[in-house]
């Protein structure tokens, strides 16, 4: 049968939207405890704290020692990552649990040579078994409160979710600091922040995944589960309008280097509580809580009714959360409430935790907020890396 032009045009039409579907890569996340919670069901929360206050990612530093050939670059605060994926390197693969962090930009696992105990605990990569595998010689150094995580640069093939990135840079820990590592139930950190804070030289990701002509859209996504351990997925190419209802509230990045944009205000009853004014925020699927100045945290913690435990975390009472009223986060004009059964956690023994923490301040942007997994949960979120801008709306 003969079809008429308008006839085939709609076909194409019809088939670019499929071959658009295909191209979207969904990657099943699951919920693990944190090393938060780890430790604090070993009682030794406390300990930590104490000696490694909270340090955010965000405290960069662009150091290089040329005349050492070695580089630099600051670790994330891992404490409260809770999201887990599976990732392959090397030919055979060899296979991972990574967090896909929007907070940082490189991938990193640990290898055969890490002598810390930590690395005993987790899966190591072994280059003697990877074909495809090809070393650097250069060094790096991941700054943390603790100390410092070193190791190597490498290429090698990374696959995941059916995507196969060839001769990506990563780095090999050859040691990785503190004992409370041990405590992770993640191997290795896949970072999803913009090129500008990866390591000089390299080529993130995701960045790659475009380049090799992987994707068909260059942006990705995350939906977080809010009861369930599995049913979080971050989704590479395009987006799955079923996670979401409602429709995509774009803002645009406001600084190329995390995902960061201008937040209007966070209020209470439609009383402003902090950001008066406006301020900025970074959407970051690496950190779980809600981090703000810690002046403005505490404010926080007096108005829900949050008391300092012995171990330093902010305890509530559990009856709280189904009678506080939601906190706003405003964000280009649109309120983003979240609820006091988002920002109060039942722990173990039934004990509730604040959702908010303190940033500790020193280097961080005065009055400037990290929208971490307790917000993410409530919203899906699009990160759009052609059109430099971020899109929300209310998960199913």
């Amino acid at each position: 049968m003969l079809r008429t032009r308008g006839e085939s045009m709609k076909w194409f039409w019809v088939l670019g939207l499929v071959a658009l579907s295909e191209c979207l890569v969904t990657i099943p996340l699951t919920r693990v405890k944190s090393m938060r919670e780890n430790l604090r069901e070993k009682d030794r929360l406390k300990d930590f704290l104490e000696n490694h206050p909270y340090n955010l990612a965000y405290k960069f530093v662009d150091s290089v020692n040329l005349d050492l050939g070695i580089y630099f670059e600051p670790m994330r605060n891992y404490l409260d990552l809770a999201y887990v994926g599976t990732i392959s390197i090397g030919t055979p693969p060899q296979e991972f649990k990574v967090i896909f962090d929007t907070g940082s930009s490189d991938l990193w696992v640990p290898s055969i040579y890490c002598s810390s105990p930590a690395c005993a605990n987790h899966n190591v990569f072994n280059p003697l078994r990877s074909s495809t595998f090809r070393i650097s010689g250069r060094p790096i150094h991941l700054q943390y409160g603790s100390g410092t995580m070193s190791g190597f640069l490498a290429y090698d093939t990374v696959r995941f979710g059916g995507l196969v990135d060839v001769a990506q840079a990563f780095g090999l820990s050859l040691r990785e600091p503190g004992k409370f590592m041990e405590y992770a139930v993640f191997d290795g950190i896949l970072g999803l922040a913009y090129p500008s804070l990866s390591l000089r030289g390299t080529v993130p990701v995701f960045d790659n995944l475009w380049k090799q002509g992987l994707i068909s859209q260059e942006l990705f996504a995350f939906y977080l589960s809010k009861k369930n351990e599995e049913g979080s997925v971050v989704m590479f190419g395009g987006v799955d309008h079923s996670y979401y209802s409602g429709d995509l509230n774009w803002v645009p990045v406001s600084k190329r280097l995390y995902w960061q944009l201008s937040m209007d205000s966070i209020s209470m009853n439609g009383e402003v509580i902090a950001c008066d004014g406006g301020c900025q925020a970074i959407i970051d699927t690496g950190t779980s809580l809600l981090i703000g100045p810690s002046h403005v945290v505490f404010n926080i913690q007096m108005i829900i009714g949050a008391n300092r435990s012995y171990s330093g975390e902010y305890v509530v009472d559990c009856d709280a959360a189904n009678t506080l009223p939601d906190i706003v986060f405003t964000i280009n004009g649109i309120n983003y409430p979240v609820p006091a059964s988002a920002y109060i956690q039942e722990g173990p023994q039934g004990t509730c935790y604040s959702g908010f923490d303190e940033s500790g301040d020193s280097l961080l942007v005065s009055d400037s907020w990290i929208l971490g997994d307790v917000f993410l949960r409530l919203y899906f979120t699009v990160f759009d890396r052609e059109n430099n801008r971020i899109g929300l709306a209310l998960a199913v």
